[in-house]
């Protein structure tokens, strides 16, 4: 039996008693799971008249067009994030200390502030100056939920290329710069695309932290998929009640199903990465070439000819 680097194996009672752990703990989830079914079943909210809402087509367009906004203010504020992460990344590395101080608050500014907190602000300052502001004032509560989750995960990212820039071997950077590369020429050329690669399946876990908190919107009126079917479930009625319960289990199961595909693609592409060959491939090695008559014998003596030695090719 081999021991593990960080634990020292389980012997027999050991195993004996993760597995009498393992049995405990799954009833207990089992029973927990009963028990909420039974009191969902008390209350009537697995009446079929109540999830037959969600065969009404009005319902369904709600629904829909909730997912359809989510995902918008997720591309756009995704997208923003991440360059801003980049740009922020790049200015703390930067040999400027104004720039890298700046750069430096900024970042540490937004991880400390609450998100929610970021959102409602920028939600009231637009409002305050909504006639000032142009295209973003009659989009008040889109841009501020935008601008909000762009500024907070666009901090986190930073951290994130930084730690892939700063993992990238010295060694490398030396010899770039000793082959006459500039500091533009280093970052873009070298640093940026192993960060890039390295650090892809640590940004995309943080995309989905930004899928998620686009439900915020909520607080600030926007019609994200949680206000939307929040707002729906409160405009029906089913025996009496508004169906908050069901509509609350399928909205989660919307947002589980939206996250599990991105980490999804976060998993296959670090297992896409590992299995990846990396490098230049060394080329076969091909016969020498020749200079035409150099190592042609045919007619020339090979030994000493009138005391002295001639050498094939010589005239």
């Amino acid at each position: 039996m081999t021991a593990s680097v960080l634990y020292d194996a389980p012997g027999p009672k050991a195993r004996l008693r993760n597995r009498v752990y393992t049995v405990l703990g799954s009833l207990a989830l089992i029973a927990l799971l009963a028990f909420v079914v039974y009191r969902l079943d008390a209350k009537g909210q697995l009446d079929p008249k109540v999830w037959d809402i969600f065969n009404n087509a009005g319902v369904r367009t709600n629904i829909r067009d909730g997912v359809l906004t989510t995902l918008k203010v997720f591309a756009v504020a995704g997208a923003l994030s991440l360059v801003l992460g980049l740009l922020l990344a790049v200015a703390r590395l930067s040999e400027h200390r104004p720039v890298r101080w700046l750069a430096t608050g900024f970042i540490e500014l937004f991880r400390a502030v609450p998100l929610l907190i970021t959102i409602y602000a920028l939600w009231v300052l637009f409002l305050t100056y909504k006639t000032d502001l142009g295209v973003i004032g009659d989009y008040t509560a889109f841009w501020g939920l935008v601008i909000g989750l762009t500024v907070y995960n666009g901090s986190v990212q930073a951290e994130v290329f930084r730690a892939g820039i700063n993992a990238v071997p010295k060694g490398q950077v030396e010899a770039a710069y000793a082959l006459g590369m500039r500091k533009y020429q280093v970052m873009t050329m070298l640093l940026l695309p192993q960060a890039i690669r390295s650090m892809l399946p640590t940004m995309i876990s943080q995309l989905v932290v930004t899928l998620k908190d686009t439900s915020l919107g909520y607080v600030i009126t926007y019609t994200e998929l949680l206000f939307a079917t929040r707002t729906m479930a409160n405009n029906i009625i089913v025996n009496g009640e508004n169906p908050f319960t069901a509509v609350t289990i399928v909205v989660g199961a919307i947002y589980i199903a939206m996250c599990l595909a991105l980490s999804s693609l976060a998993t296959w592409i670090e297992r896409r990465g590992r299995r990846a060959k990396t490098g230049v491939a060394v080329a076969a090695a091909a016969e020498p070439a020749e200079q035409p008559g150099v190592l042609d014998t045919t007619g020339a003596p090979l030994g000493p000819v009138d005391g002295r030695t001639e050498r094939p090719g010589d005239s």
